[in-house]
């Protein structure tokens, strides 16, 4: 006959500590592997716009961006981003620039494309549309949120790259072309994969699309 052996106290007291362990360990792996867990992907079919013609849609891996375009601002801009959404152009293109907390980069067309992305030239890349003139004199505050369009060192170089910040960048203003702000989902902008050590981000996260509410 096998005779039962009880466990001690100390043994019962590390039997526990290893499975609440091994649970701790499990749940922040999940935790780490899924980054969108605790983002709301909001459905702009539930949500009544004053103008929902103005109103994109931006889609990244945790959910919705939802953004009000703002044409009596910069006519110019809001329209080549409205041409190059309609034209799905920005479908599958990488966030390539991106520094934590402020501010997420995404938009070249040439070389920022998910089955052609060229690291070494992206971030130069172009639409093929030319370049159009800055609309920097109306003023804008970039609040947290603001989606403007990205350009070179030099006025009137704006074409398809555009940066949306993370938080109030006042310096900005009269600096860079504002085309609208973010007003659902900023929180899914925030997990957008970045580095410690540099801007230009390697195996980048991508826009999965961009899409007009209205088309």
């Amino acid at each position: 006959m096998i005779e039962k052996v009880k466990a001690s106290r100390s043994e019962i007291v590390i039997l526990i500590f290893v499975i609440t362990l091994a649970i701790f360990s499990l749940g922040s792996f999940l935790l780490i592997k899924d980054k969108c867990l605790f983002v709301k992907d909001y459905d702009p079919n539930k949500i009544k716009f004053d103008n929902p013609a103005n109103i994109a849609i931006l889609n990244v891996p945790c959910g919705n961006v939802i953004i009000q375009l703002y044409p009596e601002i910069s006519p110019n801009g809001v329209k080549r981003f409205i041409t190059l959404v309609k034209s799905r152009a920005y479908d599958d293109v990488a966030f390539h620039r991106v520094i934590k907390d402020t501010l997420v980069q995404a938009g070249d067309l040439e070389f920022g494309k998910r089955e052609n992305i060229d690291y070494g030239k992206i971030g130069t890349g172009k639409s093929g549309l030319g370049t159009i003139n800055s609309e920097v004199d109306t003023p804008f505050d970039f609040d947290k949120g603001t989606v403007a369009l990205a350009r070179t060192q030099k006025y009137n170089t704006e074409d398809s790259q555009f940066f949306i910040v993370l938080r109030d960048e006042p310096l900005y203003e009269t600096e860079y072309t504002p085309i609208g702000k973010v007003i659902y989902g900023l929180k899914a902008l925030e997990k957008i994969k970045y580095l410690d050590k540099s801007q230009y981000v390697l195996r980048p996260d991508f826009i999965n699309s961009i899409r007009m509410l209205i088309n």
